[in-house]
């Protein structure tokens, strides 16, 4: 009979879950094995099928009844079924198992797979990028030159290239220099173009292509010489041609830094780049390339800009930074500083001619118009019988006993003199000065009157001390 028993435990159990009928069936099949008294089934279904459809809220707590309940129901003799029987325990709520919750992958694998393919763009990109830097591909054509100092490295030559703009990347051209055999860095100049291969760049800064070069020849250009006598100068030493140098020089477009402080309207202007030819001795080769001419006195005129300037107890770490605080532009600078060139009588003496001149160009009122004797010989002796379509509006424009204000170029290529002269910016009050030719020496004044005086005793003493012929 415990068998049984059992048996209607287990089936009370299963079938919790199930309507009144299928438990109706599973107590009369019970009842039958157990041959249970229809009174006391009669009871135990009553309160088990009370529970069944007790509220959902009546299983969220154990189902509880009066101890005395308990006393009876587990304790007391069952009547016609000869042995003690005892009621189940009262039934709780099966807790439902807690579903696994399913992560969902597909984020991660959408974010890995954006991560690899994004990678792998920009790796694309930058070998595609570093592919056409190597070979030269879509980059520019315009020449440069690159001073190779004594004994310089790999790493130094790259960084050179990458800060002239010739390379994208120094660390991929050194990598590339260093493949293969040690390379030898030829000192001196060399001109380059974006545009080259790597092994075109190293090739040309590795070795001479004598064969391709004629005799060097070296070649001075003095402060104050202008453009033309430059260029007549250079094909006399058969350098190059003279219309080429000037078409090239004056076309510019060379990548160097101080281009792009230069006026955009130049309509006025006789030669356009009067002025940026610095003068310097210069060595070239025989049958050069005008534009490699004009590269390398470009590259010299900025240089020299850029090296320090110091005036009384300030230095500034270039020209330019000067010339800035002294709200300039460039071509103010370069067209005062070579009016200065052609009428101080020695270097000592510029400061204060350049003093004169910013003096008069800051009192316009009382002068507007600077009168200098250079500006009119220019006018007349270099523009006027060199100029291709006559203007007289140009030639006019040089002459500041004609024009007010500066002329609308330089008339001369100045030095390094009598540039720092214009930058130093002496404070004078004095708005006049006359040099005396035969003793070399050049006087100052405030007033007209002391001017006169001074041109008067000049005059004098050019009377009594005559130029022989001799002299």
């Amino acid at each position: 009979m415990s068998d049984n028993k059992d048996l209607l435990n287990d089936i009370l159990n299963e079938t919790a879950e199930n309507d009144e009928t299928d438990f109706r069936e599973a107590m009369e099949t019970a009842d039958a094995l157990d041959e249970m008294d229809e009174q006391n089934f009669t009871q135990v279904f009553k309160e088990v099928t009370s529970e069944q459809n007790a509220p959902e809220q009546a299983y969220e707590q154990p189902y509880e009844q009066p101890e005395e309940y308990y006393q009876q129901a587990y304790s007391a003799p069952q009547r016609g079924a000869g042995y003690d029987r005892q009621m189940p325990p009262p039934r709780r709520k099966k807790k439902k198992k807690k579903k696994k919750k399913q992560v969902n992958r597909l984020p991660g694998v959408l974010i890995l797979v954006t991560l690899i393919f994004g990678i792998s763009t920009i790796l694309s990109v930058a070998i595609i990028s570093y592919g056409k830097d190597m070979l030269g591909i879509g980059k520019s054509e315009d020449p440069h030159v690159i001073v190779i100092p004594e004994n310089a490295t790999t790493l130094e030559v790259s960084q050179m290239l990458f800060e002239n703009d010739i390379i994208k990347s120094a660390k991929a051209f050194e990598l590339f220099a260093n493949l293969g055999d040690e390379k030898r860095f030829v000192v001196g100049e060399h001109f380059v173009r974006p545009n080259m291969p790597y092994e075109t760049l190293l090739d040309e800064l590795t070795k001479v292509p004598e064969e391709e070069m004629g005799e060097s020849i070296s070649i001075t250009f003095p402060e104050g010489i202008t453009l033309i006598d430059a260029a007549n100068l250079l094909e006399e030493k058969h350098i190059c041609d003279a219309e080429d140098f000037i078409f090239y020089f004056n076309s510019g477009g060379f990548g160097v830094d101080f281009e792009q402080r230069l006026p955009s309207d130049s309509s006025l202007k006789f030669q356009k780049m009067e002025g940026y030819l610095f003068p310097d001795t210069y060595l070239f080769y025989e049958n050069s390339k005008p534009e490699q001419v004009c590269q390398k006195i470009y590259y010299n005129f900025d240089t020299k800009m850029k090296g320090e300037f110091t005036t009384g107890k300030k230095t500034y770490a270039n020209r330019y930074e000067r010339m800035e605080e002294l709200e300039m532009t460039l071509d103010e600078l370069i067209t005062i500083a070579s009016i200065v060139q052609m009428e101080a009588a020695n270097v000592k003496d510029m400061n204060d001619v350049a003093a004169v001149f910013r003096n008069r160009i800051d009192n316009k009122d009382v002068f507007p118009k600077l009168q200098s004797d250079p500006t009119s010989n220019y006018a007349d002796k270099t523009v006027r019988p060199n100029i291709e379509y006559y203007n007289q509006t140009i030639i006019d424009a040089y002459d500041t006993y004609k024009s007010a204000g500066l002329p609308p170029g330089a008339i001369s290529n100045p030095g390094i003199d009598a540039i720092d002269a214009v930058l130093t910016n002496k404070k004078t009050d004095n708005f006049y000065f006359i040099a005396n030719i035969m003793t070399n020496e050049t006087f100052f004044s405030e007033t007209l009157e002391e001017h006169e005086a001074k041109q008067a005793e000049i005059e004098q003493y050019y009377i009594d001390n005559p130029i022989t012929e001799e002299e």
